[in-house]
């Protein structure tokens, strides 16, 4: 597929004006539209219920979400991890979706990747050639070096095209949100082309309006956790959370607002449990059963769990070019993680900052086997905690793990450490020498 900035042009090479634009965003269009139900929940029934029912559309290897929104004669843009601007694809009428990996059986994509390479980005291909995801565009990010070459992969084993958003190296340069701005837009035409559809400014803006709410509403979920995490663990929070990334935005939105107050209503009350940050979600996710295990004896208070569905943290502002506004969010109005190299925003000291905002007595760093991004981080959020004296949890995690009881033993162990000695600085386990308490899950 073609990267020139002539793919936004007319046949005569004029740029298209946005009077021409057929339809608004998500109307039919580009797709079947908002009106589409794909989540088979009743929204004013059991919240315990509409839970369960989130997570096992999440677990749903079928994406029987997305399969609907095909079976309507929708299209989908499947986007790898960990941020997309997917307000640029739901203007166009498509379905952005997460391609975040699964917890299947890898029988086809190992043979196309090399045993060191981490599990999302195999069982992501695996799904794909498989026919349970395969979206009609596919666009991935150079996050690490592994990633870098998933979309040759994925054309070479799969017709589907794929493209490469390339977000600045330099976000501090004076000139990254004009080229980010201009890399959005290069995205965009192939977007059209897919779509069968001009996108217009005033599509753009009506998605970011869409995607400003979801976003309002997830740090609503997120101050529940922090402020009264008694009455949201922190799967349940996962749950309603990650399945914004298998429907509508619009869909989404009307969840949040059914569930959110019912949460805040909740007759739950607080235990004496341990309140954690939770670091090393940003890319491949651990299972929900991790999560559950967590549960269990801590309060996550805040966690980089699927970050990018968060990534701005502010509204983008609907007035002047929306290309540029989500491209000047996306450096300017953002959270961090270990695959943006931003010099205003240290790791370690945004980490140590997650932690204080969040009154969180430890935190819990987790890195996914073969990460090298979160591997590398491990060892300065490490340095940074054991300096600073707060309590730690080193484990490792993938999606594939299925026996967590050896990792249960070892937080139960760190956490009663810490209700019954008070903080240990690194985390330690009763060895006396301030070492972290660590946990290879199986």
């Amino acid at each position: 597929m073609g990267t020139s900035e002539t793919q936004r042009r007319d046949g005569d090479g004029t740029e298209p004006r946005a009077a021409e634009t057929r339809g608004g965003a998500g109307s039919a269009g580009g797709g079947p539209g908002p009106a589409l139900r794909l989540l088979d929940l009743p929204l004013d029934g059991d919240l315990d219920e509409i839970v369960r029912g989130c997570r096992e559309l999440v677990e749903d290897t079928d994406f029987p979400t997305v399969r609907r929104w095909r079976e309507a004669g929708g299209k989908v843009l499947g986007h790898f991890q960990v941020y997309f601007p997917e307000e640029l694809a739901h203007a166009a009428g498509m379905l952005p979706v997460k391609v975040r990996g699964g917890s299947v059986e890898r029988r086809e994509a190992d043979s196309h990747f090399g045993s060191y390479i981490c599990s999302v980005l195999r069982t992501s291909l695996e799904l794909a050639l498989t026919g349970r995801l395969v979206p009609d565009l596919f666009v991935t990010h150079p996050i690490c070096d592994a990633a870098r070459n998933l979309a040759g992969i994925w054309t070479r084993n799969l017709d589907v095209p794929a493209e490469i958003l390339y977000f600045p190296q330099n976000p501090n340069s004076a000139f990254s949100a004009e080229y980010l701005t201009a890399e959005y837009a290069r995205v965009l035409s192939d977007i059209e082309e897919v779509a069968g559809r001009r996108v217009g400014e005033d599509d753009l803006r009506a998605s970011i309006e869409v995607f400003d709410e979801n976003r309002r509403r997830l740090r609503e979920l997120y101050a529940i956790k922090r402020e009264t995490p008694w009455k949201l663990p922190v799967d349940q929070a996962y749950v309603l959370m990650a399945v914004g990334g298998l429907v509508s935005r619009e869909e989404h939105n009307e969840l949040l607002r059914a569930v959110l107050p019912r949460i805040r209503a909740r007759d739950a009350r607080p235990q004496d449990r341990m309140r954690v940050v939770f670091e090393g979600g940003f890319c491949e996710q651990p299972p929900l059963d991790l999560l559950g295990a967590i549960a269990e004896f801590c309060y996550v208070v805040d966690d980089d769990l699927l970050i990018g569905l968060r990534w701005i943290l502010e509204d983008v502002p609907t007035d002047g070019d929306p290309l540029e506004a989500l491209a000047t969010a996306y450096l300017e109005s953002s959270s961090y993680s270990p695959v943006q190299h931003d010099l205003r925003k240290p790791k370690e000291a945004m980490l140590l900052e997650r932690i204080r905002a969040s009154d969180a007595d430890a935190a819990i760093v987790a890195a996914a086997k073969m990460c090298e991004p979160g591997l590398d981080e491990q060892v300065a959020y490490s340095d940074a905690l054991e300096e600073e004296g707060i309590p730690f949890f080193l484990t490792e995690f993938e999606e594939q793990m299925r026996n967590f009881n050896h990792l249960q033993i070892q937080l139960e162990t760190f956490v009663e450490n810490h209700l019954l000695f008070g903080d240990v600085a690194g985390g330690s386990e009763g060895d006396g020498a301030g070492r972290p308490a660590t946990a290879a899950a199986r």
